[in-house]
């Protein structure tokens, strides 16, 4: 079997290490013949994008050997399917220069770290290409301009930070930024010059430094770098052949891609390129196949499937990869969120995480199967993050946490409906809901509920309970397991008490037992039931001291040697609880 390259995200190295490749190679084709000058593509996280970026350059880049001579890169692309197009497509093969830079390195706590990152990322590319220090076809000029990037000379070191003033550091410092802001179109250009070709520009996670700009507050220095350093490398640059930009999101072409003309957005919503980002269904079954766990298809169809990009349905290729990568020495082991497991987008899980009660009964609703609909826009930029709550359904949508179902036009805006995607996507907004609760329980007044407890007063602990749920959301109400929980992890913090979940008891197990550190004091025994109906509530909770009687639990405490027992019965229904107490 091949390998699965897990983290590759070099197309050399995954051909040279004999990877399995799922062959995305016509997006080559479709580029050329169907791409803009410009080409703006964005998709969610660990969608492949980076890994098309190392592709595309891989195909285009020419590169020579020690003795100046073209290297052919047909052993590359070898049986794929780009090798079935005709010589239009194939004579660009290794033919042009490349500049590629990725400037997720700049998520940094300032501006000025982060600048510092991308100039770092900048100045790698010089050096990558450093065979222009020598070029006959440059003139001296152009050698040195090169030259002084490509050895690292600065005009900001740590040596003026003591011995300028703030006003000096502030203007030696935008003079800096200023020089790299425009780097790309000088070496693009000085690319053009020595092979006679114009460049290829690649930029991967565009839009990584802008969010963490937000949240650290710097929001706007972030915008103005980002903005002159693509305005000058895509711009009016005549030594430029074509650009491919990738991020997560479309930040609002008023604030970074200003007056670019030549410049096309690829989006989810977009039809074309649907298929080149994700596994379409054909591929997911022959990589199964290939590693034999075909028989798995519903299985990882039911986790993984589900994003609708244009008209294409696709599976999630990070989470697909890490399946099969897991289960080909055990197949049945069980499958797992992989993505949730990823870096995400903090933006998304600020503003989940600070949802309002309406948001959370539409999450709630949405966990439960069901659909919302929302007005979306692409032009979204950080600052409108909290200026609209339903923001969030845009971020949702756009990042890969929802599905459109279906859309419409109402005069000129867009409504989409959309559904959680998958079962992997489900299990994420779950843990998230599991958090609010956490939280929720926290900081409620847990000494209340406590003293009941101790007090045997059943009637106030039904109302704390049934109080506590109100607040939350019902997402889990149907389940024994959550209201199991929630009291569990109120009775931690009991006083000289330790609360034991499921533990043997006389001819049973109770739900809850809570243990006295001190043997004088009594143990509390703590049995659950669900009902869907409220009228059925009673007869719920006469089952549950039932139970309790007829399993002799007190006794099996008593046996233990503590000195008495107190019983509760709870039955539970949505968000409401009876309790009734056994001394």
């Amino acid at each position: 079997m091949q390998k699965i390259g897990i983290g590759y995200e070099n197309y050399k190295r995954i051909i040279d290490d004999g990877c399995y490749f799922v062959d995305k190679t016509l997006l080559i084709r479709d580029i050329l013949e169907k791409g803009g000058m410009v080409s703006l593509f964005t998709r969610p996280r660990r969608f492949g994008k980076t890994l098309a970026l190392s592709m595309i350059r891989t195909f285009f880049e020419a590169e020579y050997d020690a003795g100046g001579t073209i290297i052919d890169k047909r052993h590359y692309f070898a049986d794929k399917k780009i090798m079935q197009c005709d010589d239009k497509i194939l004579s660009k093969m290794g033919r042009y220069p490349v500049i590629s830079i990725s400037i997720k390195s700049a998520r940094q706590p300032d501006f000025r770290n982060s600048f510092f990152k991308l100039r770092e990322e900048i100045i790698g590319e010089f050096d990558r290409h450093k065979y222009l220090a020598e070029s006959e076809q440059l003139d001296a000029k152009d050698r040195e301009t090169f030259n002084k990037i490509l050895n690292g000379e600065v005009i900001w070191d740590k040596k003026t930070e003591r011995i300028c003033s703030d006003e000096e550091q502030k203007k030696i410092f935008t003079e800096e930024c200023g020089k790299y802001a425009s780097s790309l179109k000088t070496l693009s250009t000085l690319l053009q010059k020595h092979h006679g070709k114009k460049t290829i520009i690649l930029v991967d996670e565009y839009d990584v430094p802008l969010e963490n700009a937000y949240y650290n507050g710097f929001y706007n220095d972030m915008v103005d770098f980002i903005r002159s350093l693509l305005e000058s490398a895509l711009k009016t640059n005549d030594a430029l052949e074509f650009a491919i930009v990738t991020g997560c999101l479309r930040i609002s072409k008023e604030s970074i891609f200003t007056g670019l003309n030549n410049f096309t957005v690829n989006s989810i919503r977009s039809s074309g390129f649907s298929e080149y980002f994700g596994f379409t269904n054909e591929e997911t079954y022959d990589m199964l196949k290939q590693f034999r766990l075909e028989d798995k298809m519903e299985t990882v169809k039911e986790w993984y499937d589900g994003y609708l990009f244009g008209r294409c349905e696709v599976y999630n290729p990070w989470s697909v990869t890490n399946y099969v990568y897991e289960h080909i020495n055990d197949s049945e082991r069980l499958p797992e969120p992989y993505w949730s497991n990823t870096s995400s987008n903090a933006i998304i899980k600020d503003m989940v995480a600070n949802a309002d009660k309406n948001t959370k009964e539409e999450i709630n609703l949405l966990i439960n199967g069901g659909v919302v609909e929302k007005k979306v826009h692409e032009n979204i930029t950080y600052d409108d993050i909290h200026s609209e709550k339903d923001n969030l359904w845009n971020f949702l949508f756009f990042t890969g946490y929802m599905r459109k179902t279906a859309e419409r036009a109402v005069g000129d805006d867009v409504f989409v409906e959309m559904c959680i995607p998958n079962r992997e996507l489900r299990s994420i907004y779950k843990n998230q809901v599991s958090l609010w609760f956490e939280d929720l329980v926290k900081h409620s007044e847990q000494n209340v509920f406590h003293n009941a407890v101790l007090n045997r007063d059943a009637e106030t602990m039904g109302k704390f309970l049934s109080e506590l749920m109100e607040k939350s959301i019902s997402t889990f109400d149907s389940s024994e397991g959550f209201y199991h929980g929630l009291v569990l992890s109120l009775l931690y913090g009991v006083p000289h008490y330790t609360p034991k979940s499921n533990r043997e008891s006389g001819n049973g197990r109770p739900d809850i037992v809570l243990y006295p550190d001190r043997p004088k004091d009594p143990a509390f025994v703590f049995e659950f039931k669900v009902r869907k109906k409220f009228n059925e509530m009673d007869d719920g909770l006469s089952e549950a001291l039932n139970q309790i009687k007829e399993k002799n639990y007190a006794e099996g405490v008593l046996n233990d040697g503590y000195n008495g027992c107190i019983s509760y019965g709870i039955c539970f229904c949505k968000k409401s609880c009876v309790v009734g107490v056994i001394d």
